[in-house]
């Protein structure tokens, strides 16, 4: 899967065993703000029916694949892959972007990347067949990026990895979950509390001011193939500076947040927030204590890969020092009155 700030690669089997041992007799699970879908999908290969949900596209789209679609579709999946893997470099607005005027991917896998979009966009296929697909072009350039991680900046000389040539793979799709197929939905959180129910609800929401699209804008466009005007170093959408989140903001995360824990229509909520976050412990406590009863589990993680760089200032000087390399994941854990 993508390298993605925020992932839950280390915190997925805890959460299967929280709702395992809460809710034994769940069959479905909502994912709020899906993400990379890691969490659908583990929730997925236990047998759970999974409701996926994310604001973003690169997410709705990981999510069309990893918790949507089943591994029914591997065979037609390796011919039309193979038949992708055949199409000549072309380099267009993908390789003089991100790779000219830009650095984050060698210009060899840039117009390896510009040319299977286009031929992806050219075989107009059904979903979730076109998400699989996407996904394994995005897996692919991951593979091959110049970056620490995110795509805020690129590295000054090229990543090992980027010298490499792009491969495309198939996803490692699995089996139909025993309680039905999973979906994938592209709604704000906040409609989507409203319109989807689930056993389980399990919310990851963004704890800070930092945008997961401006995290991920290349995998955005990517997606989108809206070929969009861009700005700054990192050549981010313009819509970066317009699609703002309520939860990556200070001001108004808090109504966002408690508006959902009071929409959502579960027996049990599952919330994840780390303890760097806009809210302690003891808020969080106090806007899920309206639901019912609230566990609480502390999980120690390493911190986001910048902590371990260091602190630089815009000339690439190192101004300051990391005062923690470790943080905490708390879970809270909620049987819904």
């Amino acid at each position: 899967m993508i390298k993605y700030l925020g992932s839950k690669r280390r915190l997925v089997a805890r959460l299967v065993d929280v709702v395992v041992a809460d809710a034994p007799k769940a069959r479905s699970v909502l994912d709020l703000f899906s993400g990379t879908a890691r969490v659908g999908m583990a929730m997925k290969a236990h047998g759970l029916r999974v409701i996926a949900n994310d604001h973003n596209a690169y997410a709705h789209t990981l999510a069309r694949c990893y918790v949507e679609a089943d591994d029914e579709l591997v065979p037609v999946l390796e011919q039309l892959i193979a038949e992708l893997r055949s199409v000549k470099p072309k380099a267009g607005w993908f390789t003089k972007t991100f790779c000219e005027d830009a650095r984050f991917f060698h210009p060899k896998n840039g117009a390896r990347i510009d040319a299977i979009r286009e031929r992806i966009a050219r075989l107009d296929l059904a979903q979730p067949l076109q998400s699989v697909l996407l996904v394994s072009l995005m897996e692919a350039a991951d593979r091959v990026d110049s970056t620490v991680g995110v795509q805020m900046a690129y590295l000054k000389s090229w990543a090992p990895r980027a010298l490499q040539d792009l491969e495309l793979r198939v996803p490692a799709l699995l089996p139909r979950a025993r309680a039905g197929r999973g979906e994938s939905h592209q709604l704000d959180a906040r409609h989507a509390a409203r319109s989807l129910k689930a056993d389980v609800a399990y919310l990851d929401p963004p704890y800070n001011q930092h945008s997961y699209l401006g995290n991920y804008h290349i995998w955005e466009s990517l997606v989108l193939w809206d070929k969009p005007a861009v700005y700054g170093v990192a050549m981010k959408r313009v819509d970066c500076r317009q699609r703002v989140s309520s939860f990556n903001l200070k001001s108004a995360a808090r109504e966002a947040l408690q508006d959902v824990i009071a929409s959502v229509d579960c027996r049990l909520l599952v919330v994840s927030f780390n303890d760097e976050g806009f809210f302690d412990r003891a808020t969080l406590e106090a806007l899920l204590g309206t639901r019912g009863s609230v566990q609480v589990h502390a999980i120690e993680s390493p911190r986001y890969v910048g902590a371990k760089i260091g602190i630089y200032n815009p000339a690439g000087k190192k101004v300051g020092a990391v005062s923690h390399l470790t943080n905490h994941e708390l879970v809270y854990v909620v049987r819904c009155a």
